[in-house]
């Protein structure tokens, strides 16, 4: 299995911002009031963040060693699947917060402190999010063995072309 990469959070945290951005502008061309997060999102999201690093701790004790119960792939999959997904939706969250504070620093007037530093909370909140996603799936690798190399198949002396018959 691949790692998450960061060019597939960076495009995710780029897309999270320009749709916080395009939101709050729609908003207010609406005539509605601008989109402010709840301030329990980034409690939400560090909290969601711990439990994912809790949930690779084990795996990564049977793996280092010093856990004396096997590994279960299936459970070690999951968390891992966790923590990408986690680190995505981070991403995703950081990016539409940071988009929230762009839009309000663009604006002529002075933002309210309560949208402003609820929008920043969220993309702290998803910063921190990316970060346990990232761990968390660090912590659930396992390092590559050496019989887990496949032994190149040897090439013949002479291409065969399915010209000869063996017997």
């Amino acid at each position: 299995m691949k790692r998450t990469s960061p060019g597939l959070l960076a495009v995710v945290g780029v897309a999270g911002a320009a749709a916080g951005f395009l939101l709050d502008q729609i908003l207010t061309a609406t005539g509605r009031p601008t989109f402010t997060p709840s301030l329990m999102l980034p409690v939400l999201l560090v909290l969601l963040g711990v439990v994912v690093v809790a949930l690779a701790l084990p795996i990564r004790r049977a793996t280092t060693g010093t856990n004396t119960r096997p590994v279960d792939p299936f459970r070690a999959l999951r968390v891992v699947m966790l923590a990408r997904a986690s680190s995505i939706v981070g991403a995703a969250v950081a990016g539409a917060g940071g988009g929230l504070v762009l839009f309000l620093v663009s604006r002529p007037v002075a933002p309210s402190l309560g949208s402003m530093s609820a929008a920043i909370a969220a993309a702290i909140g998803g910063v921190l999010l990316v970060a346990a996603g990232l761990v968390a799936e660090h912590l659930c690798t396992i390092r590559k063995d050496d019989d887990d190399d496949q032994p190149e198949p040897e090439e013949p002396d002479e291409p065969d072309f399915g010209l000869s018959h063996r017997d």
